[in-house]
């Protein structure tokens, strides 16, 4: 699942250790801090001097020197390749070309598409189309399995799932007679595959989906994506990930793990910015066999014949919808070819060692002011944010953003700390864990 951070150039510098292979810690130690070989004395000018992507940086805007950004998890930077090709757009293409710019827009969703699933989320090519929005995406997909599995009843899916998937399964069970199987997972572990078995065992034979988020949004839990889907299957039923804090920041193996759907958005760490088109994925052999369940005119085979009766274009095409925003998939485009550009194994390395740090650095200065930890320990089920909880943690947001440290909250007590590895410094890290022990302090 993940790369060696050893890879990535960190292994030789200010004890990084060689891998997120490295065992779980429980506890974080009784004498110097340590996080799976990264202490919390490396220094963080050093961790910076070895990155091997700290050029990546240099790729975006970064106007303020003195704001720590740690919502990239959330909200990624804007790449000045976007800015560039958004300008471009608007004054040549849209300004010049008027509507003839649609002879090459009509087929930018699947080419680029195409470019994000083969390059970042393991799929085959014609397997990912950029559209729409994650939540009318997921309506979609989870939609179309429910009409496949006709005679199964229950939806598996956590009550610690992102809220917009939770809210599209209780109208879709509302509206087809169908029930909700909840998991009450661990709140930092996350959903696990005796969590799933003993939901499937409950429902033997009933399950139609079972649908996940692959990175937790509150805790950053890697689900197992590969077993899960493989005992949804050994039960008879689909099922749909979201993606949406997986792309860009961990590898995902769509086709290898035989996925069947998924969706995810853009802006996050594939800094497509703010309310960038989604994506959906379905796997070849199940685009003709599900039926899409909003059928626009872009997914219509002879589109501009306007003839009555909806034919599906074949492949992923099939699953358009209406006419695609084309400066914000402009934009989308340079955030996931920088990605693309990087690699996700190095991606991935530099994601690890930010978090290994981070948490390093709690232990040392805010789990002593009675802080929490909220992520995993162990970096294999950890993606690239962590999340630190205190009961105070709604105010000491506010406080941290008026301090020029932006995290996000989420209720009921959880500070997540974004550590995008391409805009994020271990510089950034080492200020950010002083200043909040600073806030907690005062």
């Amino acid at each position: 699942m993940s790369s060696s951070a050893g890879q990535s150039g960190f292994g030789a510098h200010a004890g990084i250790g060689t891998g997120p292979r490295l065992g779980h810690v429980p506890d974080p130690p009784a004498d110097v801090a340590t996080q799976n070989g990264v202490t919390a004395t490396a220094d963080p000018a050093a961790l910076d001097a070895a990155d091997p992507l700290a050029s990546f940086r240099h790729r975006f805007v970064i106007p303020e020197s003195a704001l720590i950004y740690l919502d990239g998890n959330s909200l990624g930077r804007p790449p000045l390749a976007s800015l560039e090709r958004l300008a471009r757009m608007a004054s040549e293409e849209w300004a010049g070309e008027l509507v003839r710019g649609w002879e090459h827009w009509l087929d930018e969703p699947l080419r680029v598409g195409n470019l994000l699933g083969t390059a970042l989320l393991g799929a085959r090519e014609d397997e990912v189309a950029i559209c729409d929005s994650t939540t009318v995406n997921f309506y979609r997909l989870a939609s179309a399995a429910l009409e496949a599995r006709p005679g199964r009843r229950f939806i598996v899916t956590d009550r610690a799932n992102f809220p917009t998937d939770r809210y599209v399964l209780e109208g879709l069970a509302r509206d087809r007679d169908r029930e909700i199987a909840w998991l009450d997972p661990d709140p930092v572990e996350g959903p696990t595959t005796d969590d799933v078995t003993a939901a499937l065992e409950s429902h033997l034979g009933d399950v139609a989906l079972v649908t996940l988020s692959h990175v937790n949004y509150r805790s950053a839990a890697i689900a197992d994506l590969a077993a899960i889907t493989r005992l949804a299957h050994d039960a008879g039923a689909l099922v749909l990930w979201d993606l949406s804090h997986s792309a860009g920041a961990i590898p995902v193996e769509l086709a290898a793990a035989g996925v069947d759907l998924a969706v995810g958005c853009t802006y996050k760490y594939l800094n497509g910015g703010p309310g960038a088109p989604a994506y959906l994925y379905v796997r070849s052999d199940l685009q003709s066999e599900l039926r899409n369940p909003i059928q626009g005119w872009f997914g219509q085979t002879d589109q501009f014949e306007m003839g009555q009766g909806f034919r599906p274009r074949p492949s992923i095409a099939g699953w358009l919808t209406g006419t695609p925003g084309m400066l914000g998939l402009a934009a989308a485009e340079q955030g996931i070819r920088l990605s693309a550009d990087a690699g996700i194994g190095r991606i991935r390395a530099k994601g690890v060692a930010l978090t290994e740090y981070a948490i390093a650095r709690f232990d040392t200065r805010l789990a002593p002011l009675g802080f929490e930890l909220g992520s995993p320990r162990d970096a294999d089920r950890r993606g690239a944010h962590v999340s630190i909880r205190r009961s105070d943690a709604r105010e000491l947001t506010q406080r941290m953003i008026a301090a020029q440290i932006i995290p996000d909250f989420r209720a009921p007590d959880s500070i997540r700390l974004g550590l995008s590895p391409l805009t994020t410094t271990f510089g950034d890290v080492h200020r950010a864990i002083e200043g909040i022990a600073a806030l907690a302090e005062s």
